[in-house]
């Protein structure tokens, strides 16, 4: 048992805490004590059970022994193991070791695994949205590296990579994309980076990276690893800031604030969307560019306020008018120049977004439909968001009193949760499964949660 240290403190567990960007209260959640008590350990005034270290070990990703070396402060924590981005260095070197070394650290198994058991950190994000939009960038993205000579064309490639794995994801999850995702960025990505090339091509580079590692996180995030997927989201957000490309920024950004959404954090979620929405508009986004940021903005934004619960009409009334000027933005349709994520925000993606945030302001009617249109538009190219707005489309209609069509919807979900490899799927429809409580006599939901039931199950 590690014995209290006569309060002197335990340096140590601050900084593995801190490294980790937690507050006390968040590692008092995680490890399952009171923040008085969290404080105590650290002061040192407190002895720590052995059935506490052990938590420590799985929250902090780490061995027993790191732990317990931690506690008696008898050597430094390895920042190492905590390969979060650092905005305080902007060089081109710093942003290339940092975001190989994450890359690399799915390669060690022990790392793997304690990214894979990160928590999400909220608290960081605010030190990342100042960074990203006040922060310095480089002054040039030009290298004189050890690696071969690159060009366009090897930067040509990285997109068209991104844009194969994508359709992978899209039909069979991101659980069985993403090693080949970490393994193209360790074999493909990072020797590029180490590489020689001038100001155009490294900009092109390291945006191409950014949307890479972004990708690698979107697949963390569908498989909900939200800790691991907070990693690269900051990687990437880190490496379109090296790249000087605020279109890049804003597709990380709107990204990160679609996670927050899913996690129920609307604070952060909020802030996150209007950065990339004033990201996108300093990148001059175009018409559909800026139409996807304005709907991340007002599904942040209603998941704050829902309207539909707390009859708040001028929360109602500012995203409905956020949700107007997306859908005449996406109106004017695409541009040549415009980056593929773009184009994938297309008219059924358009209609899901508009569903789901319909539905939290009290809509249930018009979000029905838009989300009924989105399921059978989606069927035949992406049948994971098809699944994912059949869901959406239970809850339409649950708020409406249909019973019947909900669990249509949602055992039809569930069916498809079973040629893909998407936890975030699982997930969605546990949630709505909740919402069942009122109905859970019926021999309808009793039939509908022994199916789901045995589907979790296999």
């Amino acid at each position: 048992m590690a014995a209290a240290t006569g309060g002197r403190g335990r340096p140590e567990l601050v900084r593995a805490r801190k490294r980790l960007g937690m507050t006390q209260v968040e590692a008092a959640e995680a490890l399952l004590v009171t923040p008085t008590t969290v404080s105590r350990w650290e002061r040192g005034t407190q002895e720590i059970r052995p059935v506490y270290r052990a938590r420590m070990a799985a929250v902090f990703g780490v061995s027993a022994e790191q732990i317990e070396r931690w506690l008696e402060s008898t050597e430094p924590v390895d920042t190492e193991l905590w390969p979060w981005p650092d905005f305080t260095d902007m060089s081109l070197a710093s942003t290339v070791k940092s975001a190989e070394r994450l890359w690399r650290s799915e390669l060690d198994l022990q790392r793997r695994h304690m990214l894979a058991a990160l928590p999400f950190v909220p608290d960081v994000l605010n030190g990342w949205i100042s960074a990203w939009s006040y922060g310095s960038s480089m002054d040039s993205t030009a290298n004189q590296g050890t690696g071969r000579a690159v060009g366009l064309s090897d930067v040509q490639r990285i997109e068209e990579m991104r844009q194969r794995f994508t359709q992978i994801d899209y039909v069979y999850g991101g659980g069985l994309v993403r090693p080949a995702v970490v393994d193209y960025l360790n074999t493909t990505v990072a020797p590029l980076l180490r590489g020689t090339y001038d100001d155009k091509v490294g900009a092109a580079l390291l945006t191409a990276a950014a949307e890479m590692t972004l990708f690698a996180g979107w697949t963390a995030f569908d498989i909900e690893r939200h800790g691991q997927a907070q990693h690269y989201y900051g990687q990437a957000l880190k490496l379109a800031k090296a790249a000087d490309n605020p279109l890049a920024g804003a597709r990380v950004l709107s990204t990160m604030a679609h996670q927050a959404i899913h996690l129920n954090k609307p604070e952060q979620a909020i802030l996150l969307a209007r950065a990339a929405v004033e990201a996108g508009r300093r990148g001059q986004a175009s018409p559909q560019a800026m139409a996807l940021l304005l709907v991340r903005e007002a599904r942040a934004t209603a998941l704050k306020t829902n309207p539909a619960k707390s009859g708040d009409r001028h929360a109602a009334k500012q995203i409905a008018r956020l949700l107007v000027e997306a859908e005449r933005a996406h109106a004017q349709g695409a541009r040549d120049g415009d980056p593929q994520w773009v184009h994938a925000f297309d008219e059924p993606e358009l209609a899901a977004q508009a569903g789901i945030i319909l539905h939290l302001v009290g809509d249930d009617d018009r979000a029905a439909e838009r989300l009924e249109h989105s399921v059978q538009a989606f069927a035949t190219y992406r049948p994971r968001s098809s699944h994912l707005n059949r869901v959406n489309a239970a809850e339409a209609y649950l708020s409406r009193g249909e019973l019947e069509q909900a669990l249509d919807h949602a055992r039809a979900a569930t069916s498809g949760a079973t040629t893909l490899t998407s936890p975030r799927l699982v997930e969605h429809i546990k949630r709505f499964d909740k919402r069942l409580k009122p109905y859970e006599t019926s021999i309808r939901v009793r039939e509908f949660r022994a199916y789901l039931d045995h589907v979790v199950a296999v």
